[in-house]
């Protein structure tokens, strides 16, 4: 009993003083007013905060749909300066171009007042390394105000970054686990991590390499979620280091600046208020000593390294983590993985550090990443270095597999870009989409295509043709495959379908006829002569093959045909009037040219007799004798007159497609047919000479893969044809193909006479020679590596080039694919003609010469004088 009573006192004595104290408060008017007032005012405070927090919960997804997301990429190859070395100094400097972007972010002031306290800031953004579908992209997500702000920044840091606004991603599967969390740091925000400036290497590659390893079944984000901090931060680093500079200890300074762990905080509060109320010197009550104190290594480390993290721009951000994987056991080991990553940035002696912050609740997490919502709670405090060291574009140095680079840089349209005219496609650069036109006095100085198999050759060339159709223009299409050929005519208006000539060789029990040998006028002859020379000379290396005797023999042989049209004069006849001595006959006595004839009965025959004529036939017949034995190519070159003519094919704006299908006629059929088509165009342009320039009609020669029709009459069209209203739209693979036989007259007249090049992704033989063409917008790299579907323009607009840009033609539409079969029957009704007809003339023809020939008529040979 003794011993409890003292306990018992004690019990009584604290309730008596209690007791007394409430008394003394209550009946003190002053006292219990102000405890009501406390009372009143921490209710209004609950309310306010219940308030708020449903405020901000309702603000938060109105302010993130307003958020554009930004998909930044840049060149890897284009990039990469060939004769500057990999140095840690260079690559301190490629990524401090993007500390200047954070810098001017962090430098924007902060949103303030009730509004934004009640609803929330709106001035964050969200920079994102995202792994997804295999590859891993690098994104930006801004307000709709900021934009501008942004691009201008991100414009002028990374002068070949592609920005493009798209759909927002998603890194979630149906069916698959989610973890993730948030970083904070493992000291007070003053202190600093290891940035860039600190290492030798690029910090970035360590966290693309752990994204890298994920597979294209799972899905990750690094995500920092930024806004401008308060200027406050500033003055709490400067007073700590100002502090220990003044021999206080660092435990010390963080209390006078309000840092440190919750009790030192509390303790900091607690002499700011009370410790006016001691007597002595204030240095001794700190802990300060009465001298200045030398700073230790380690403290000297910890001052500069608060100074320097203070004296940059800071932000307020969250380091958000997202895995997403078909199993648990996965996400979780890749989330680890990345958060390893983020270890090098750790300064354990006198710095910094990340965490994994504790108590994180996915659900609210995934809420937050999908809106890109700003957590206080989590928010860490990083200057603009530290920024750029954990987000910044890859550099060409990165090794990382996946990374998603921009294949070939792209540059904007002209300003003078017209406005109307022949749309070829669309340039879209930095958001901007701009409508490519060419104008048609542009169009007559030609327009060079290149570009590999698969790259958009044929879709360009479709849609130039089918608006051509459309605008009522002539033009001939010479497709050495058939699909091109086969795609435009889906789209023939019904109204011109009457214009359209289709010339199929594969169409065989309806041949169209051409003859290469018909002629209008002596000018004419002589051309088609020496285009026939020409023909075979590239199809037959005749300088090697032949030699001058083939083109004696052959030149004198078509003469002496063509001197008698009516009894037959098409390549049919020349094996025949070289080797049927009656046939042969039968032609002198109708020639009235004394060259010719002298050239057959003093040369030919008596120089050698028959005898010596039957050794040369040979080397010439075996060069026709692939054409005139050919049961499709036959009835098509041997018919004496041909089913139309190209100069009124020009002058009424017809549609004439030629249809050279190499897999029916073979190669050389469809080149020789092809030169011969060539040829007829430009002697039919040249014949214009007879009308006013001011009523030639437009006309436009479109040749697919022309390396198989080149003759001397492409370079004559190239120089010469404008004048004469015919532009030319050539297209081919590479530039190899304009070179035969170490003769490059063809490519020079190319590549000197052509007003608009497109080119399309090609070698890297080719890009060499072609980046002299795009300088010095686009090089060699650029010329290497451009998506299908998407080519570099060199467009003339008023006769002028101005620097060249990236294009995009339009996909050609599906269209009428009945109309095949009214073009044919039209084509086969106006112009063609039953193949057995065909037949019977050829046979008619072969006759002649059997009966026995007229008279020679006699020609007095000119006196000498």
């Amino acid at each position: 009993m003794l011993a409890v009573a003292p306990v018992q006192v004690e019990v009584n004595t604290g309730i008596f003083l209690i007791d007394n104290a409430f008394g003394f408060l209550f009946a003190n008017p002053y006292v219990s007013s102000l405890m009501i007032l406390a009372v009143i005012l921490l209710a209004l405070w609950l309310v306010l905060a219940s308030l708020r927090k449903m405020l901000l919960r309702g603000s938060a997804v109105p302010a993130a749909l307003k958020m554009k997301v930004l998909m930044i990429t840049v060149p890897k190859a284009s990039l990469k300066k060939e004769t500057r070395e990999e140095t840690p100094e260079n690559t301190q400097e490629e990524i401090g171009v993007a500390e200047n972007i954070f810098a001017v972010l962090g430098g924007l002031r902060a949103q303030r007042g009730l509004k934004h306290w009640l609803l929330g800031r709106t001035d964050h953004f969200a920079a994102e390394i995202v792994a997804r579908e295999g590859k891993i992209y690098f994104y930006v997500a801004i307000p709709d105000y900021l934009r501008d702000t942004l691009e201008q920044q991100l414009n002028s840091s990374y002068p070949y970054a592609y920005i493009e606004e798209v759909e927002d991603y998603n890194i979630f599967s149906p069916r698959g686990a989610i973890v993730g969390g948030y970083l904070r740091f493992g000291r007070d925000f003053i202190f600093p991590i290891k940035t860039y400036r600190k290492t030798e290497s690029d910090p970035l590659n360590a966290l693309t390499n752990a994204l890298s390893k994920i597979k294209a079944d799972a899905g990750a984000a690094i995500q920092l979620v930024g806004r401008s901090a308060h200027k406050r931060w500033h003055k709490k680093g400067v007073v700590v280091a100002k502090e220990m500079q003044q021999g206080l200890p660092l435990s010390s300074a963080l209390k006078k600046a309000g840092l440190g762990n919750f009790f030192d905080r509390l303790g900091g509060v607690f002499t700011f208020f009370f410790g006016f109320f001691k007597q002595g010197d204030k240095k001794n009550q700190l802990g300060r000593s009465e001298e200045i104190k030398q700073l230790s290594p380690m403290e000297a480390e910890v001052v500069k390294g608060i100074e320097e993290k203070t004296s940059k721009a800071g932000l307020e951000v969250n380091v958000r983590l997202v895995v997403s994987a078909p199993a648990k056991p996965a996400a979780q080991s890749h989330l680890n993985n990345i958060f390893n990553a983020f270890s090098q940035f750790n300064v354990y002696q006198y710095g910094n550090g990340f965490v994994a912050a504790k108590r994180v609740k996915v659900s609210r997490l995934v809420s937050d990443f999908i809106r890109r919502g700003f957590v206080p709670k989590y928010s860490v405090i990083l200057n603009s270095e530290e920024m750029a060291s954990l987000w910044h574009l890859p550099l060409p140095s990165s090794e990382t597999p996946n990374i998603h680079w921009l294949e070939a840089r792209r540059a904007p349209a002209p300003t003078n870009t017209p406005q109307a005219g022949l749309l070829l496609g669309e340039n879209v650069y930095r958001g901007i989409t701009t409508p490519i036109y060419v104008k048609e006095k542009d169009r007559m100085r030609h327009t060079y295509i290149i570009g590999k198999s698969g790259t958009g050759k044929s879709v360009l060339q479709s849609n130039m043709i089918i608006q051509d159709m459309l605008n009522g223009r002539g033009l001939c299409v010479i497709d050495p495959h058939g699909d091109l050929v086969d795609g435009v005519i889906e789209h023939i208006p019904p109204a011109r379908l009457a214009d359209v000539i289709l010339f199929d060789p594969g169409d065989s029990e309806y041949p169209v006829g051409l003859n290469m040998l018909e002629f209008h006028s002596p000018e004419q002859k002589t051309f088609a002569i020496n285009e026939i020379i020409n023909i075979f000379d590239k199809l037959y290396d005749l300088k090697a093959t032949g030699g001058p005797m083939f083109e004696q023999y052959m030149r004198n042989a078509m003469l002496l045909m063509m001197e008698d049209p009516s009894s037959g004069s098409t390549l049919l006849e020349v094996p025949k009037v070289l080797a049927d001595a009656n046939f042969r006959r039968y032609k002198l006595s109708k020639c009235v040219n004394p060259v010719v004839r002298s050239f057959w009965e003093e040369e030919a025959e008596k120089a050698g007799g028959e005898a010596s004529l039957a050794n040369m036939v040979p080397y010439i017949t075996s060069k026709l004798t692939p054409f005139v034995s050919s049961d499709l190519i036959r009835p098509i070159i041997a018919q004496q007159k041909s089913s139309f003519n190209f100069r009124e094919v020009m002058d009424a704006k017809k549609i004439l497609l030629i249809k050279l299908s190499k897999g029916k006629i073979g190669d050389l059929s469809a080149n020789l047919l092809g030169m011969i088509i060539v040829g007829k165009i430009l002697m039919a342009a040249l014949s214009r000479v007879d009308v006013p320039e001011s009523e030639r009609s437009e006309f436009y020669l479109y040749i697919d893969e022309f390396q198989n029709f080149i003759t001397d009459s492409i370079a004559i069209i190239l120089s010469e044809a404008r004048k004469y209203q015919l532009g030319l739209i050539v297209a081919h693979q590479y530039i190899g193909q304009l070179v035969k036989k170490n003769d490059a007259s063809i490519k020079e007249a190319i590549f000197g006479n052509v007003g608009t090049q497109v080119c399309f992704r090609i070698g890297p033989e080719d890009a060499e020679f072609m980046a002299k063409q795009f300088a010095p917008v686009f090089n060699e790299f650029d010329l290497l590596n451009p998506p299908t579907y998407s080519a570099y323009v060199k467009l003339l607009i008023d006769n002028n080039n101005p620097p060249p840009f990236n294009m995009k033609p339009y996909a050609p539409k599906s269209g009428d694919k009945t109309i095949i079969n009214k073009v044919r029957d039209i084509t086969r009704q106006n112009y063609a003609r039953p193949r057995a007809e065909v037949e019977k003339e050829i046979l008619e023809r072969t006759r002649i010469g059997k009966r026995p020939a007229a008279p020679t008529p006699d020609i007095q040979k000119p006196k000498d004088n």
